[in-house]
């Protein structure tokens, strides 16, 4: 396959269909115009589909996704309240300070080494010593390709402190790892645009239980912030879905619209089989890892779906590598890790990349041993040959 243009493959912003670049570039459409009104309304409706729940509150804002994280520490945190965050690398621990900025008091349970996760028993051990207002996981840490156990991590909290949120960082993940919000018992979802959703950035998508939402009515002090506060997003949200306009701040109008159609057609025949497709990618990319003699920073029992991130050899850094790959019609991504950011480097496989035979991840991998062979890696000649469909 050939393209005009290097390929986007590092894990978010992905590649898009073209009919979601097509619904991106229409003209200036005024946020109540009726088109938009229904298509905002379907779009809060579908991101209840995506995730699995019937009753949680979707808030659509434009913004990174960081902006959740804002959004989560401004509504539900006061001064002084307790987190347990579980860190796995750069985005853990970004989100472990935005919970302090809003004076949260944070524990930092920590993976032993990159690339593992936290025993649950660690977790449970943690819960049981100290009440926590929430405990937060990162369903994908993007910068080591960790994925961790949201399903477990929330049985235990439910079981020792069922008072306490679940707060899922599901950035690098929604759309790709399979999550249920209602049956695993998840109180708030942050998740963005630009993976999985497969729609260019520029919406942070957050969705709250009714618990959460609960908790926020509860709060003894003023929310600390103006655009992140949900009580004055949640009658936007409503309104839209009831199809009426109410004004609060500018939608992102073709940004919506994006999301609007990738959702559309994510959902054709429901989540499952999209999870299916980007499991059936993933392994197809850790079996190419395997053939060219090299390692994902993940150990394989903690291994993210929705992206790869592998060790380089010695005599190799991202630097040289990154080049090459460009030059062959991929772009990847190099490392985030403090002090190990030269040693390796991160593949995106998610969104149209995982679901759809385009030929993709065939460059993708195909470029990937072709660059490691010219960087002198001998090993990687065996991987040359893309690895069978699964």
């Amino acid at each position: 396959m050939t393209t005009p243009r290097p390929l986007c493959l590092i894990p978010g912003p992905v590649e898009m269909s073209a009919t979601v670049l097509q619904a991106h570039s229409t003209p200036a459409t005024a946020h109540t115009d009726p088109k938009f009104v229904e298509a905002f309304g379907q779009t809060i409706e579908m991101l209840r589909e995506v995730v699995g729940t019937a009753s949680g509150q979707p808030f659509v804002i434009a913004g990174s996704g960081t902006l959740g994280w804002d959004q989560t520490a401004a509504n539900l945190i006061e001064a002084g309240d307790s987190a347990l965050v579980l860190s796995n690398g750069y985005f853990g621990e970004g989100l472990a300070d935005c919970l302090a900025t809003y004076g949260a008091e944070v524990t930092r349970l920590r993976a032993a080494e990159p690339g593992r996760r936290q025993p649950l028993a660690a977790v449970a051990q943690a819960v049981r010593a100290k009440k926590y207002k929430l405990v937060t996981v990162s369903q994908v840490d993007t910068s080591t390709g960790v994925l961790d156990d949201v399903r477990g991590v929330a049985e235990i909290v439910r079981e020792h402190s069922p008072d306490t949120l679940v707060v899922v960082d599901g950035v690098c993940a929604t759309a790709a790892e399979r999550l249920y919000f209602d049956q695993w018992g998840v109180d708030v979802l942050i998740t963005a645009s630009q993976k999985a959703l497969g729609c260019p950035p520029g919406i942070s998508v957050v969705v709250a239980s009714q618990r959460a939402l609960g908790v926020l009515e509860a709060r003894k002090s003023p929310v600390p912030a103006y655009y992140a506060s949900w009580a004055r997003w949640l009658p936007i949200m409503r309104s839209y879905e009831d199809r009426a306009v109410k004004y609060f701040a500018t939608p992102c109008v073709q940004t919506v619209f994006a999301l609007h159609t990738s959702l559309t057609e994510m959902l054709k025949d429901g989540m499952e089989p999209v999870f299916a497709a980007h499991e059936r990618t993933s392994a197809r990319v850790k079996a190419a890892v395997a053939a060219w003699g090299l390692k994902t920073v993940a150990v394989p029992e903690a291994s993210a779906t929705a992206m790869t991130a592998v060790w380089l050899p010695e005599s190799i850094q991202a630097a040289d590598l990154l080049p090459k790959l460009k030059a062959r019609g991929v772009v990847a991504a190099g490392g985030i890790l403090a002090g190990q950011a030269h040693r390796y480097f991160r593949l995106g496989h998610m969104g149209i990349t995982a679901t759809q035979d385009n030929g993709y991840v065939d460059t993708m991998l195909k470029a990937v041993a072709e660059a490691l062979e010219e960087c002198g890696h001998v090993a990687a000649v065996s991987g040359r040959s893309t690895p069978p469909r699964l």
